[in-house]
């Protein structure tokens, strides 16, 4: 593991944007996660309101770092996920020193509500130095504008799932097509990456 010196470290977040085929390969990436990663992670996967709690229960159950269906005002931590609630938009807003979890009701972005690019806007304004980005399988182009936006602001890294073990190869092929992407590879990896980038407690 990659152990990270807290007297220098510079604060990250993990960011993941997935739609059709992501309950799956999240079911595979999560649970290669460990418990003591140095960064929260969030998840904005493409679902119906009444659908994110069971699936956030089940990633829970499969994984060594706690997973949660985010809740309007809990507090970002590191070793902990949050999955955002399906039908509605999840941002993150600084308070102080802190980080909270916000929703809105506004409008679907991209034709889907929680919107991935609206996630990653919402980063810019924090104070996370450096934001690791995953793009998973999915129809559609949702996480390439918000990671462009982020980019202005942020230090970002970003990884997309390879082509052939995607379910759909479409919002991961937008992020590589627009120059996103350090990295086309397997959940495997990309989890690999994720710890290599941010390190553990």
């Amino acid at each position: 593991m990659f152990k990270v010196d807290q007297t220098k470290a510079v604060k990250k977040i993990v960011a993941i944007a997935s739609s059709t085929g992501g309950p799956k390969a999240l079911q595979t990436l999560i649970p290669l996660l460990p418990a003591n990663l140095n960064a929260p992670v969030l998840i904005v996967q493409h679902m119906p309101a009444g659908f994110t709690e069971a699936l956030a229960g089940r990633l829970n159950s499969l994984s060594q770092i706690a997973v949660k269906e985010a809740g309007d005002g809990d507090v970002v931590m590191p070793g902990q996920v949050y999955l955002a609630r399906g039908g509605k938009h999840l941002q993150v807003s600084r308070s102080g020193t802190r980080h909270l979890i916000r929703y809105t009701d506004e409008p679907p972005r991209e034709g889907v509500r929680p919107c991935a690019n609206y996630m990653y806007e919402s980063l810019a304004d924090c104070d996370y130095g450096e934001v690791i980005c995953a793009v998973l399988t999915g129809m559609g182009a949702d996480g390439t504008a918000g990671i462009k936006k982020l980019k202005e602001k942020k230090k970002v890294t970003v990884f997309t799932q390879n082509e052939a073990t995607c379910a759909v190869y479409g919002m991961p092929r937008s992020a590589a097509l627009a120059g996103l992407s350090e990295k086309e590879t397997t959940l495997e990896q990309i989890a690999q990456e994720i710890i290599k980038n941010v390190g553990v407690i």
